[in-house]
């Protein structure tokens, strides 16, 4: 049995005293949830503050992207090792937006993804097709590959102990959502992906759906028996609407 996982990705979002209020909300609203790994992802300047109101509760720190350095002359850039000791448990790999936005490619995610991993972080591996390779009937071509690099550079093995997030980017910010059935297929297509590499890491990996996730559709998306949980966007920044969609997940 997978524990659904529901991580909150705030983006460029917040400040201490708007973070402050929305977990105060957070935290007293989900006080009685059980059977739910939730974590949140602030922005880094803000994740000693987090960490500090989330101690001695069930809700875990995650960071948005790391540097696939260990140390050294990266200006600007933060380590696995830092992440670690600032108290994060996840940390987001290959989000769309750092792949369009910031020309991350299928290496360069491997090679952060490795890092995550040497320094005891669970790396959440996103994955997803664009508008256009939807269109042209590309997306599980597009998901295969970016497994592909992954499991071809460090072995499928490498896999255990991590989290895939599948996130079709036209439905990132949009308001579009891929529909339940859309969402499905493509879970169950990268766990039988997976299955054709190992059997046993493919039946427990958690996959987790991202993309305009909102309180009143997460729960006939985390129905489908290949969903473990969200990576959650916009509606991570109402504790409502967030705490709701925890809830969604701890029903199934």
């Amino acid at each position: 049995m997978r524990q659904p996982i529901v991580i909150g990705n705030w983006k460029m979002n917040g400040s201490l005293l708007a973070n402050e209020t929305l977990l105060e909300a957070l935290l007293s609203s989900l006080e009685e949830l059980e059977g739910v790994q939730i974590a949140v992802c602030p922005p880094m300047p803000y994740l000693a503050q987090v960490k500090q109101h989330l101690r001695d509760y069930h809700i875990v720190l995650g960071a948005q992207t790391l540097n696939e350095h260990d140390v050294g002359a990266h200006t600007g850039e933060v380590s696995a090792a830092m992440l670690k000791d600032l108290g994060c448990q996840y940390v987001l790999v290959g989000h769309s937006e750092r792949r369009s936005l910031y020309g991350e490619s299928d290496l360069a995610v491997t090679e952060k993804f490795a890092a995550a991993q040497a320094a005891g972080l669970v790396p959440v591996l996103c994955v997803g097709e664009k508008l256009a390779e939807r269109q042209c009937g590309d997306t599980e071509a597009v998901v295969a590959r970016q497994l592909q690099v992954v499991i071809g550079t460090l072995g499928v093995e490498a896999l255990s102990g991590s989290v895939i997030a599948y996130e079709p980017v036209w439905a990132i910010g949009t308001g579009e959502t891929a529909t339940p059935d859309q969402a499905q297929e493509v879970h169950a297509f990268i766990r039988a992906w997976l299955a054709r590499h190992s059997a046993p890491l493919a039946a427990r990996l958690p996959l987790l759906y991202g993309g305009s996730v909102k309180a009143d559709n997460a729960a006939a998306l985390f129905a489908q028996p290949d969903i473990d949980g969200g990576l959650i966007g916009g509606a991570s920044l109402a504790a409502n609407s967030f705490a709701n969609i925890c809830r969604a997940a701890g029903h199934h």
